[in-house]
């Protein structure tokens, strides 16, 4: 009886262990007709067009629509994206939209988080738009969640 208690009891940890465990899902629609959908994370291309699921924090990945854009998005309107849980107030995900050189404006461009903090987001229609960064200090364009398990769509010339 003993054996079989000892059973349950680790099934029911790994459950709620499982159950408990942070995951993050990046999504790509691409009505361009062109181009190819990149996520990129530390140099390391996650997605090409995919949707990807990061099973635990995704930081400082960057995401952008290859229309002959440099490796890490040069010359492309690029998003940037954090997706974590928080664990105090302020800390959860953020994302953005950058055309700080070497960065510019090649498509339009729009996020939004779904599964949490749904209907903030931000577009980028024209290379004058007001919600990407356009230099350091543009820090008012960051679209945060205090979600846990936030999700990200990311849509490209809607």
């Amino acid at each position: 009886m003993f054996a079989t208690l000892r059973v349950i009891v680790l099934v029911a940890a790994a459950f709620a262990i499982s159950a408990q465990a942070e995951t993050h899902t990046v999504t790509f629609t691409n009505l361009c007709g062109t181009g190819t959908p990149l996520l990129k994370a530390n140099g390391v291309t996650l997605s090409t067009g995919g949707a990807y699921t990061s099973n635990g924090p995704l930081s400082g990945a960057i995401a952008y629509l290859d229309v002959g854009c440099g490796d890490n998005g040069e010359g492309c309107t690029m998003v940037e994206t954090t997706l974590v849980n928080p664990t105090t107030a302020g800390s959860g995900s953020s994302t953005d939209i950058t055309l700080i050189s070497p960065h510019s404006f090649s498509v339009t461009t729009g996020f939004g988080y779904y599964n949490g903090c749904d209907g903030a987001g931000a577009d980028c229609t024209s290379a004058s738009c007001s919600t990407a960064f356009h230099s350091d200090g543009d820090t008012g364009v960051q679209v945060a969640c205090q979600t846990d398990n936030v999700n990200l769509a990311i849509t490209f010339c809607d």
